[in-house]
């Protein structure tokens, strides 16, 4: 395949007419000549969003806004097995579960068409000499940097929101995955978008995110990332005083009470850890659980665990490989780490058997984890979980509590009075109560502490792509 910029509308060269060639993790074989962007690049990008702002899209009327956006859920759900085909030879996800993000980046579109037309001020009573009210205008040109391991539904969880706004978009896609970002582009226009609402700039991310999140006409940045980078969007961002919405990694974990049912408990964790290959941000990475029922929900989760089937994402198995070689190479870093640092291999422990390419590493339980080891502080972003047993209620809030991140948590227990009791003390953006991943499009999604701020999804999203203007009319002899 060869694939470009999408730019004001067309799939172009680069200004310097360089390429990268992406990989399919299954394989490590190439699979497209992609164009690789310049900081002109992105100035043509942004220069086309900037025209579309003011232009056409300036023009378009709410009730528009809402039927372009309809139309496109649309051609999603249309194109939705060759989107999924794409997604899956780009990133290693199982076929399944991209035809799944296909389905949730549809519902995205039709979720904020149905705000588009909804999104208004309000009037301010200031006594009888006065009107007063508030406009929610759009921001402008919008930055949306876009990791990897959910391509293209992570683009539609905030580009949906900010079209509908009124804004227009740059996206930045991963080096790794930038495929469906790219056909999303012919899509928009297919259904009637104006050339420059939606724009494609993939290339390296210092030279391309970094140019992207610094040009002067970006009105807001929205990035999902590590927490390293997303400190250099800030910086970038604060040069010219932009709002910025930041996602930046987790830590979460699963609380299971002695009272849980450790069947569901255990479906739930093995789901949450091993769904993508652990390749999500608010993977359940850490189970915290009563010492009185450590052995039997352990038992269930290897259970669980050994029934999976590891392989190619377009075989549809339950687990795919990891995003690339770099990934592989720093998830095995940490789970020797573990070892190093005590922790005992319930199961894995390393690369998956009878694979001689591919970036595939084993489903890996690691038990007697010190809640302060790197392996329970730190990120792995891979299928690997760590079992903390605890004495007390308060035992397990404190070292749900005792990391860095503060993204999601689940909570396993039959007791309601208890679980809303945790829910209201542990430190994250997204509490689950006996269902991991519960909610949907519609559930604001984001992290305390330094998985970063600001809330994507929901309505609460309308709110990274509008700022308030207040106009006061004082009344020529009053009323």
């Amino acid at each position: 395949m060869q694939v470009g910029l999408f730019i004001d509308g067309e799939e172009t060269a680069s200004a310097v007419h360089e390429t990268f060639m992406t990989v399919d993790p299954a394989t490590e074989e190439g699979i497209a000549s992609v164009a690789r962007a310049s900081p002109a690049d992105v100035d043509s990008a942004v220069d086309a969003a900037e025209r579309c702002l003011t232009g056409p899209w300036r023009r378009t009327t709410p009730r528009r806004r809402v039927e372009l956006l309809a139309a496109l859920a649309l051609a999603v759900e249309r194109e939705q097995a060759d989107l999924a085909r794409l997604e899956t030879l780009d990133s290693g996800k199982p076929r399944w579960q991209a035809r799944r993000e296909m389905a949730s980046t549809a519902r995205y579109f039709r979720y904020y068409a149905g705000a588009a037309d909804k999104i208004h001020g309000e009037q301010i009573p200031l006594g009888p000499n006065y009107i007063d009210f508030t406009l929610r205008e759009p921001v402008g040109v919008t930055a949306h940097i876009v990791p990897w391991n959910a391509p293209l539904n992570m683009v539609a969880r905030s580009v949906a929101p900010a079209l509908a706004c009124g804004c227009t978009a740059v996206v930045k896609p991963a080096m790794e995955t930038p495929l469906t970002a790219v056909r999303l582009g012919h899509l928009l226009r297919e259904v009637g978008f104006p050339d420059g609402v939606y724009n494609v700039v993939q290339g390296p991310g210092p030279e391309v995110g970094g140019h992207l999140a610094g040009h002067p006409a970006i009105g807001s940045i929205t990035f999902t990332g590590s927490v390293a980078t997303g400190r250099t969007v800030m910086r970038a961002a604060a040069e010219h005083i932009r709002p910025v919405v930041l996602e930046l990694g987790g830590k979460s974990p699963s609380i299971v009470l002695a009272d849980a049912d450790l069947d569901v408990a255990a479906d739930e964790i093995a789901k949450g850890i091993y769904r993508n290959t652990g390749q999500f941000c608010n993977a359940s990475s850490r189970v915290v659980v009563d010492r009185s029922t450590k052995d039997e929900l352990l038992d269930r989760i290897v259970a669980r665990t050994r029934k999976l089937t590891v392989g190619p994402g377009a075989q549809d198995p339950d687990v795919g490989p990891l995003i690339s070689i770099r990934q592989l190479d720093r998830v095995l870093g940490y789970i020797d780490a573990g070892r190093d640092e005590g922790a005992r291999v319930v199961l894995g422990g390393g690369r998956a058997d009878g694979f001689e390419r591919g970036y595939f590493v084993a489903p890996t339980i690691l038990d007697r984890v010190d809640p302060d080891a790197r392996v329970a502080q730190e990120e792995i972003f891979g299928p690997v979980v760590t079992i903390h047993p605890v004495a007390s209620e308060s035992e397990a809030l404190a070292v749900a509590n005792n990391v860095a991140y503060g993204l999601a948590a689940g909570i396993f227990t039959r007791d309601i009075d208890r679980a809303l009791r945790l829910a209201t003390q542990v430190q994250a953006g997204q509490i689950y109560i006996n269902e991991y991943f519960a909610g949907g499009e519609e559930t604001p999604f984001g992290g305390y502490k330094q998985s970063g701020f600001g809330r994507e999804k929901g309505l609460e999203a309308l709110r990274n792509y509008t700022q308030v203007k207040n106009i006061a009319i004082r009344l020529r002899g009053g009323l």
